[in-house]
């Protein structure tokens, strides 16, 4: 089973989504940070399931699609570990 982990930039990323959608709605943001939060846990045993990053064409760069958001990540098949890299609006591209 894969280990995941997020990045303090992932964990950012997060933090300006609930700040962002707060300003209308506290129980939107909750709700939206949580699911964005418990969606990849589906990556500890799969995780291979997202897609590759179309901008990067590398396979070990991934991403699950949330809603309107991306959650990209590395995974690193000799260590076993899936690692958060951002979560952000599916209408900025991942450089």
């Amino acid at each position: 089973m894969a280990k995941v982990v997020w990045t303090e930039i992932a964990i950012d990323d997060l933090s300006n989504i609930a700040n962002f959608h707060s300003q209308y709605s506290n129980n939107f943001a909750s709700a939206i940070i949580r699911q964005l939060f418990d969606k990849p846990k589906v990556l500890k045993k799969m995780p291979q399931i997202g897609r590759v990053v179309p901008e990067r064409a590398d396979e070990s760069i991934r991403e699950l699609i949330h809603g309107n958001f991306r959650i990209i990540y590395h995974f690193d098949k000799e260590n076993d570990t899936v690692e958060i890299i951002t979560v952000h609006h599916s209408s900025q591209k991942f450089i």
